[in-house]
């Protein structure tokens, strides 16, 4: 790990994403298009200390680290055969399209960037926000994810001799594919907070999924009730990631930041605001900053309220990655909602960076009858004595 440049954050965009057609699949490119185009209007993308990185593909040895060498030549060869399947390609979730393979590289090529600008110290922070395809298994695509990009940097940053990595997942969905991978390590603690796997793909990430042997801890799962809103979510957060992070001490901290907690997202459950996903993005800087020198590198994930929300929340996130977070109530620029109407003209076009509403921050009380508090007791009771932390102290 080299010595620590100066407060930088590198922003690793590849226009060359656009280019794929996904037609009208739920990752259309298209949010992350009008994410960047945003970030530019609102003058986040020119402050001073921002890096711009055009990455590359992510080669074949970047890969295999994560995922088998027969998985990678089906990806290959799943657009040439019309009839083909197998390895959960070709499927609703995932379907082919012509450059997969070559696009799903280009999103692993991006986090690497991130992760190596971050650890080699050219920048404090970098953020991909079109990566976090966390459900894709090391032979097998899911949840509309190809290939790992978390993943694959994190074996990266392994293999140059990190010791500690944490990973946070924000996502609604359970970050699967990526503590699949780690499972076994204890070097990698992954977190990730969802909606519960009783009511939500991909069914995984319940509280007693803690780590496997010599790993014990290393995994940390909060599954939160449908309807859990802004309240019950930042409580939930503040009462188990900070204390697991600060135990796990980690060299660095990898986020995948999925906007699909959002009240406004078509495929889950939880109701968040695009206030409570900044409150959540501010905490995972701050962590950054208190546990490892700020070393962050941020992705972003899920989220197909594909103008409503996500563009206004990963916007956020650059801003808090880069500097100092948005006012809530600034105004969205003309040009941006112009740009927004002629992609999507069916859609509710945004005024403003806010969704009206002030995020409260509630402490866990310790105990309760409330499902989002039993969720954070079931948590902490399977995690914290890992840890050498009191489940039953709020203030562990």
């Amino acid at each position: 790990m080299a010595g620590m440049a100066d407060d930088t954050t590198a922003v690793v965009w590849d226009s060359a994403l656009l280019d794929y057609d996904m037609g009208d699949h739920p990752l259309n490119p298209v949010r992350v298009e009008l994410t960047m185009a945003l970030a530019r209007d609102l003058g986040i993308l020119d402050r001073p200390g921002v890096q711009m990185i055009t990455p590359v593909e992510a080669s074949e040895i970047d890969l295999t680290r994560v995922h088998r060498a027969d998985y990678l030549d089906a990806v290959r060869m799943a657009p040439i055969d019309p009839f083909f399947s197998g390895w959960g390609l070709n499927t609703p979730d995932n379907p082919v399209f012509d450059g997969m393979h070559h696009a799903s590289s280009r999103i692993c090529g991006a986090t690497l960037a991130a992760a190596k600008a971050v650890w080699h110290g050219a920048a404090r922070r970098a953020v991909n926000v079109a990566g976090g395809l966390h459900h894709a298994m090391p032979a097998r695509a899911a949840g509309f994810c190809v290939y790992n990009d978390p993943a694959v940097a994190i074996a990266w940053l392994l293999e140059q001799g990190a010791q500690r990595v944490a990973y946070i997942d924000v996502d609604v969905h359970h970050g699967d594919g990526v503590q699949t991978v780690f499972y076994d390590d204890p070097r990698v603690l992954t977190v990730s907070l969802h909606e519960t796997p009783l009511a939500l793909f991909p069914g995984t990430g319940f509280a007693d999924e803690t780590g496997g042997p010599n790993a014990e801890g290393t995994a940390v799962n909060v599954p939160l009730p449908p309807g859990t809103d802004d309240a019950g979510w930042l409580k939930a957060f503040h009462a188990v990631v900070p204390s697991v992070i600060r135990a796990f001490a980690p060299e660095i901290i990898i986020s995948q930041c999925g906007a699909d907690a959002h009240r406004l997202d078509p495929l889950a459950d939880l109701q968040l605001s695009v206030d409570g996903q900044r409150a959540a993005y501010i905490a995972m800087r701050a962590l950054a900053d208190e546990v490892c020198d700020g070393r962050w590198v941020a992705t972003g994930g899920g989220g197909y309220a594909l103008v409503e929300v996500v563009p206004r929340a990963w916007s956020h996130l650059l801003a808090v990655a880069t500097g100092e977070p948005l006012a809530p109530q600034t105004r969205i620029p003309q040009q941006w909602r112009a740009l927004a109407a002629a992609r999507r003209p069916e859609a509710t076009i945004p005024e403003t960076m806010t969704d009206g509403t002030e995020p409260p921050v509630e402490s866990w009380p310790g105990t309760s009858d409330d499902p989002v508090d039993r969720a954070i007791l079931a948590t902490r009771t399977a995690v914290f004595p890992l840890h050498g932390l009191d489940p039953h102290d709020p203030r562990d």
